[in-house]
């Protein structure tokens, strides 16, 4: 296995289907035309297919199937880049009034890799996610990029430790992180201080891509497998690439053999 480019692309969506799918193609226009190597993984932020608006916004009007234009979009652009996407949808489920808050991992040959619908909703700091959307069920979806083993998992999930410990537990040596991460007090220290601590525990490494503007704090950041921060965004609209080495994440794991003393 080498080593693995990535690139977390940090935006601001809106709440215009058809305006951010065309957000989302100039992204992937302007990784194609960049001058380095095009990189391995690509990953979006939670909710970039449709923001979530307003507390009042109607999501489940918004929200599309896995055979939407949204998933088309990123078929016909992992396979432009030759790169694996994820990215964060709604995603309409059985309950018509509450949809899935979905990542989608697509592959390079446009293929639906894997499913991660948001477990644990964002019930928290005067907000009430769950009033419209449902939660996904327990289960770790982790993806093979390159040789790495990705687990998926959106935003709120970061507070749950047992739930990367789950991703853990199902093979993962890495954690994606989409996020819409509301800015407040202490709420910036809260994301910098999770995605640290799950790297540090796990000995993974953590891929944290975040929206921004005036809602969302931004910060998307890769995150080593000793918690050190590789390279990292402000709270502006950035593309943070960073190059994973399967050596450094090796020899923490031998260094540092904490998954191997858990006694359960």
């Amino acid at each position: 296995m080498g080593d693995v480019t990535i690139a977390l692309v940090q935006t601001e969506a809106a709440t215009d289907s058809e305006q951010q799918r065309g957000s989302v193609h100039k992204w992937f226009d302007q990784l194609a035309a960049a001058p380095h190597d095009r990189p391995e993984l690509v990953v979006f932020p939670e909710a970039v297919m449709h923001d979530f608006g307003a507390a009042d916004h109607n999501l489940a009007a918004a929200a599309e199937p896995l055979d939407g234009p949204f998933v088309d979009l990123l078929s016909a652009q992992s396979k432009r880049l030759g790169s694996t996407v994820v990215a964060g949808m709604f995603e309409r489920s059985d309950d018509p009034a509450r949809p899935f808050n979905t990542l989608v991992a697509v592959g390079p040959d446009g293929s639906l890799l894997g499913v991660s619908r948001k477990v644990h909703l964002y019930d928290s700091f005067g907000y009430r996610e769950s009033d419209r959307l449902r939660p996904g069920p327990v289960e770790p979806a982790v993806v093979d990029v390159s040789g790495l083993r990705v687990g998926l998992m959106t935003c709120y999930d970061l507070r749950f430790p047992e739930y990367s410990r789950l991703l853990v537990d199902a093979g993962a040596d890495t954690f994606c992180v989409p996020a819409a991460w509301v800015r407040g007090p202490l709420k910036e220290d809260h994301w910098v201080t999770l995605l640290r601590a799950r790297a540090i525990e796990n000995t993974a490494y953590v891929l944290a891509a975040a929206q921004c503007g005036a809602t969302y704090c931004g910060l998307s950041q890769v995150v080593d497998p000793m918690g050190v921060v590789a390279a990292a965004a402000g709270d502006q609209e950035a593309v943070v690439t960073a190059t994973l080495r399967p050596e450094r994440l090796a020899a923490a794991r031998a260094r540092n053999p904490a998954l191997t003393h858990r006694r359960l």
